[in-house]
């Protein structure tokens, strides 16, 4: 008869995700240890982990993977997109499904578990992320305790109070928490492959970018084109941006509610639109500039969050797939006369893109500079540019190389 020398064993969990409705979940621990409140969303991406977890706009947010597999590519220097990586801007949790492996990639120069220590993102795996998904998508993005602890000792109870007492994003200003602290100029040009990141040379135009927390391919991608990219924070006054006489005006993407960040960003950019400078918005930009011209925004049931988003542009009749990263929306019935919907997701039919009819003025939801993502939308930046060329009487490029 076989003899059994040592008793079955379990793992012991060293994280939790634990729920405001008190639903606890078990997993594996890496990362950051400690403890995050957050909102709980999740991001369909297949690649790009490291662009994600950096992204400003998931600040206030835990981020669900949806493919299973992360990390098993590493993590560079070259990927990170918030503005000032000290400031540790963009989401606060990560869950996985698989254990994360050692990294097996050309460009790795680290493995993710320290990449996730060092910027303070506290994480866990071996759940079935398929079941939160589901359980998302049904009750909505549930606010959320994230817990870390090495020797798997939690105080479960104070976790749950934690989860139910958080007030969640709603009426939460997270720009004001990422923006930069002072103005700056931006030269960095896009990443070429087997080449890296340059510097822009001699520079065409001038763009103001305000900063509601800002990533950095948008504004690679605009320095690409030519633009000197002056770079303010979420509260510069319009006074201070008109003095610096731009070409064009950008409205950054960026975390939290609209509205609560609105109280500030709304009357500047009205300001602004008194003016024929050409102004684009993306994101957080976008409900900004949607606020600015009368119209209302809504907190969404799940969000979008991933890199292949179906999206139709009613300019050009084309269908796009692209990257989105936002749990508010613009409410298309409360956009006033004059200002025309150019842009609707063709997953639920919500609103991803304005312009004010007869003037240099537009904006989409989703994420057009592609990081990660496809790059469908490149074309966009393209449009902007060539709003203020025809302002000054200059040639258009081609919307699309």
């Amino acid at each position: 008869m076989a003899t059994i020398t040592a008793p079955w064993a379990t793992e012991k969990p060293t994280a939790l995700l634990v729920l405001a409705d008190g639903t606890v979940i078990e997993g594996r621990g890496l990362g950051a240890t400690g403890s995050a409140v957050a909102e709980v969303c999740f991001n369909t991406a297949l690649t790009g982990y490291e662009e994600i977890l950096t992204d400003p706009s998931y600040a206030g947010q835990i981020v669900t993977f949806t493919f299973p597999h992360i990390g098993n590519v590493g993590t560079n220097d070259e990927d990170i997109e918030d503005l000032h990586p000290a400031a540790r801007a963009g989401a606060v949790g990560a869950i996985f499904k698989a254990n994360v492996t050692d990294p097996s990639n050309y460009r790795a120069a680290g493995h993710l578990d320290q990449w996730l220590k060092r910027r303070g993102i506290v994480a866990l795996s071996g759940i079935d992320t398929r079941a939160l998904t589901v359980l998302i998508r049904e009750k909505g993005m549930p606010n959320a305790v994230i817990a870390h602890a090495p020797d798997g000792v939690f105080d479960i109870e104070d976790l749950k109070r934690q989860a139910a007492a958080w007030s969640g994003l709603i009426g939460l200003d997270l720009a004001k928490e990422v923006t930069s602290g002072q103005s700056s100029v931006w030269r960095e040009t896009p990443w070429i492959w087997n080449e890296g990141y340059s510097e822009q040379d001699a520079p065409s135009l001038h763009v103001v970018a305000i900063d509601y927390g800002v990533k950095r391919n948008i504004l690679r991608l605009l320095a690409g084109l030519g633009a000197k990219v002056t770079v303010v924070p979420a509260k510069t006054g319009a006074e201070e941006i008109l003095a610096m006489q731009p070409d064009g005006i950008f409205l950054s993407n960026g975390p939290g509610d609209p509205e609560a960040t609105g109280e500030y960003a709304v009357p500047v950019i009205r300001d602004i639109l008194k003016t024929d400078i050409p102004v684009f918005g993306i994101c957080l930009g976008h409900q900004m500039l949607a606020l600015s011209l009368g119209g209302r925004t809504e907190k969404m049931h799940q969000g979008h969050h991933g890199a292949n988003h179906p999206v139709k542009d009613h300019t050009t009749g084309k269908v796009e797939i692209v990257s989105m990263n936002h749990g508010f929306a613009v409410d298309a019935d409360s956009l006033p006369e004059g200002v025309e919907e150019t842009h609707v997701s063709l997953f639920d039919g919500s609103n991803c893109g304005i312009a004010l009819t007869g003037r240099p003025v537009f904006s989409v939801q989703h994420h057009p500079e592609a990081s990660p993502g496809p790059q469908d939308s490149h074309y966009l930046f393209r449009r902007f540019v060539n709003l203020i060329r025809e302002r000054r009487g200059e040639e258009a490029l081609a919307e699309r190389a």
